[in-house]
């Protein structure tokens, strides 16, 4: 029996025991129920009962027949085995319209009727439109949960298009209430535009994650996207040779996994380099490296002239030392904040000089010693260079003078919150319109890197992000993963809802993990290995999802001298043991992407 199947057989036991959360927060599966009403979570419903509003706006009930929307994004594996696509559905057509709003904080808000089971992520969706003089402007919606005492926990942000009802994606979680023992009340608030614009709000629904059901789903998806059936022939030194033939019969097989073709990395850094723990974990369960600040222009020419890559080649040897590919990072920032004083402090004649300078020193010094380079980070939340320089063209510049003086790296755009329907100005639809810029302006934009820095991860809101970046047909990185909670078993969830919904979806090629260290991370919170060295339970959680994702079978040939797996996209090693002393027999191979199955001939 191959150990995949065994492998599989015991997590699948363990879904139908917890949900595969590795938690006893989560013993059953958790109802879709709406808690903004009592009823199920698929009952339409409508009208004014239990919303108010907030601030001087008045409310009215309404109905729009034939409701413009944009279609659902679906998962290019959407089945009917996903739970979400069962619950995509039709607006309902009613809606309630605030007018009179005399600020950005007006709007509606509404008591969730049911308090919210603690450590829970929970689901806000919905469709949302503007009305007035200024509905053209582009105008973002919110969606914010709040506790009783005004704390922010979650909720979501959409910019709807003009004359259509932009569909809203949220999520939130509250703690225990420890000093009351009991859930915590909290309250959804409808705002954002401006004074005199009008808000539509329909079908507003807060739904509990029916976290077993996601998890199924995505096994199944994961075997469709990530795997493939494999079959081994083995016919002896000459299909003539009867004693040959014999001899391959019944003979024992192993095939093991020795490389998966989805690389999962880590960033890394001069201080983490020094910590044995680090080292260690990094080198067993990674597979790739990106230098956390240490290529950054800031940190390679802090001044004026002051130029020295010491840190960074120090950092790249490491990683030849580990036989781990390093992803180029970063040329550029966008961000203003994120750019050193001095240059902030250029003329724009200057700027440019530097910019091209930095530009040809980085490039060249290290042609060809990258697979991937990002470009000009951030370039959703910010434009430095372009706003300094008065130059449109400069971004897709920087692309096309890169990949000029080195062509070997794919050249990736990068940006935070594209995944997490929170933020208006990193929308999945502005990334593409972002990318589709850079490439009329002859940007030979090689990938789409997505953050990845999440908080309350919800599968959907994940997976419709991704299916529309994946629009571009271009590789798809997770650049710098990390969750963050103070539980760690929620900290485990959190990571596991990211890590399958990532592996799962066709577009994706890598992720890469902002840090995995407690005193080496970024963020607080998001540790997989404590400062002492032990695993916490995301970590634990982590080693298992990479156990999970490689294949091992054993067993004997069959009467043909064939062996047939189903395994993972990647480089494998068999190894043949025969009777009548002829002894092991070993090869390597590879197993690719593709519908049909494998069909190898293995030479004997």
């Amino acid at each position: 029996m191959a150990f995949a199947e065994d492998q599989e057989a015991a997590i699948a036991m363990k879904l139908m025991a917890d949900g595969g959360n590795g938690s006893e927060e989560q013993e059953a599966p958790i109802l879709t129920m709406d808690l903004l009403e009592h009823g199920d979570c698929e009952e339409p419903h409508g009208g004014l009962a239990g919303w108010a509003s907030a601030g001087s706006c008045t409310l009215s009930a309404h109905h729009d027949p034939a409701p413009d929307t944009p279609p659902p994004s679906l998962s290019a594996t959407a089945d009917d085995d996903d739970p979400d696509h069962h619950r995509r559905r039709k607006p309902s057509g009613r809606y309630i319209l605030a007018t009179g709003r005399a600020g950005e904080k007006d709007g509606l808000r509404r008591a969730i009727a049911r308090a919210p089971r603690p450590k829970i992520t929970h689901r806000v969706s919905g469709w949302v439109g503007l009305a007035g003089a200024e509905e053209d402007a582009g105008h973002a919606v919110h969606v914010e949960v709040r506790t009783e005492d005004g704390k922010r926990v979650g909720g979501g942000v959409v910019v709807p298009e003009p004359g259509k009802w932009g569909e809203i994606q949220g999520a939130f979680r509250v703690d225990d209430d420890a000093k009351h023992h009991h859930p915590r009340c909290v309250e959804v608030y409808v705002h954002g535009p401006p004074a005199g614009v009008d808000i539509k709000l329909m079908d507003l629904r807060v739904c509990a994650v029916d976290r077993i059901a996601r998890l199924r789903h995505l096994r199944k998806k994961t075997d469709k996207v990530r795997k493939r059936d494999v079959v081994l022939k083995f016919n002896g030194r000459s299909s003539t040779d009867a004693a040959d033939t014999d001899l391959v019969k019944g003979a024992s097989i192993r095939v093991l996994q020795v490389e998966n073709s989805f690389p999962i990395g880590a960033c890394i850094s001069k201080s983490s380099i020094q910590n044995p723990s680090f080292v260690d974990f990094f080198a067993k369960h990674f597979d790739w490296a990106v230098l956390e600040n240490e290529l950054k222009w800031y940190y390679t020419e802090p001044a004026q002239g002051q130029v020295s890559y010491a840190d960074a080649d120090a950092l790249i040897a490491f990683c030849d030392a580990h036989n781990k590919p390093v992803r180029g990072h970063c040329i550029f920032w966008a961000v203003e904040n994120s750019v050193q004083q001095w240059v902030r402090a250029l003329n724009p004649g200057q700027l440019r000089a530097a910019m091209e300078s930095r530009l040809r020193s980085l490039v060249s010094r290290y042609s060809g010693r990258f697979p991937h380079y990002e470009v000009n980070n951030e370039l959703l939340h910010g434009n430095f260079f372009a706003n300094r320089l008065g130059d449109a063209d400069v971004n897709a510049h920087m692309f096309r003078e890169t990949a000029a003086i080195d062509a070997t790296p794919a050249l990736f755009v990068n940006d935070y919150n594209v995944e997490s329907g929170n933020d208006p100005n990193a929308t999945p639809e502005k990334y593409v319109a972002l990318i589709t810029d850079l490439q009329k302006r002859g940007a030979p934009v090689g990938g789409i890197g997505v953050q990845g820095h999440v908080t309350h991860p919800i599968g959907d809101i994940i997976c419709g992000a991704l299916d529309k970046l994946a629009a571009m047909d271009l590789p798809v990185w997770i650049t710098e993963l990390d969750v963050s909670a103070a539980d760690e078993a929620v900290r485990a969830d959190d990571l596991e809802v990211v890590m399958r919904e990532v592996f799962a979806h066709p577009a994706v090629e890598g992720v890469m993990l902002w840090g995995f260290m407690q005193g080496h991370m970024w963020r607080s919170h998001g540790q997989l290995v404590n400062q002492d060295g032990t695993l916490s339970e995301a970590g634990r959680r982590f080693v298992g999802l990479r156990t999970e994702w490689t294949s091992h079978a054993r067993g004997k040939l069959d009467g043909d001298g064939n062996f047939r797996f189903r395994g993972f996209h990647g480089r494998y090693v068999v190894e043949l043991t025969t009777g009548g002393g002829a002894g092991q027999v070993r090869r390597a191979f590879d197993v690719s992407k593709g519908d049909q199955p494998l069909v190898l001939d293995m030479d004997l």
